[in-house]
């Protein structure tokens, strides 16, 4: 059974930064897509990052969020900085199913290539 745990969340001033993190179990993880998506209040869910063969990010975090990840702990790292108070959402941690990725899967809502899904963490900037 595969899961993913988020954590990292938390209450944050425009111009700060945050690290969110996500360990995961029950898949083999080196070789999976991973990936954040996240839902502002009242909108559909967005595309952040994900990372497999390089790293894929939407224009809106381009600059300003890194995606990393450590094979060893099986946990992938969302370095945010810069953060803006359009970045208020929940951020979901999300993985793929199958070894493949295609950069196109940053434009194919709501799922964008990801099959299982963290329950969320919330990130919520001032202004």
């Amino acid at each position: 059974q595969v899961q993913l745990g988020e954590s990292g969340g938390g209450l944050v001033q425009a111009g700060g930064s945050l690290r969110l993190s996500c360990a995961a179990s029950g898949l083999t993880f080196s070789n999976r897509a991973m990936g954040w998506i996240r839902q502002a209040p009242g909108k559909e869910r967005e595309f952040v990052a994900a990372i497999r063969y390089g790293t894929y990010y939407a224009d809106s975090v381009k600059g300003r969020f890194t995606l990393s990840r450590d094979n060893a702990k099986n946990t992938v790292y969302l370095q945010m900085n810069s953060l803006k108070p359009e970045d208020t959402a929940v951020y979901y941690c999300a993985a793929r199913d199958s070894p493949g990725y295609s950069d196109t899967y940053r434009t194919q809502s709501p799922g964008y290539g990801m099959d299982y899904w963290g329950k969320g963490t919330l990130v919520t900037v001032s202004s």
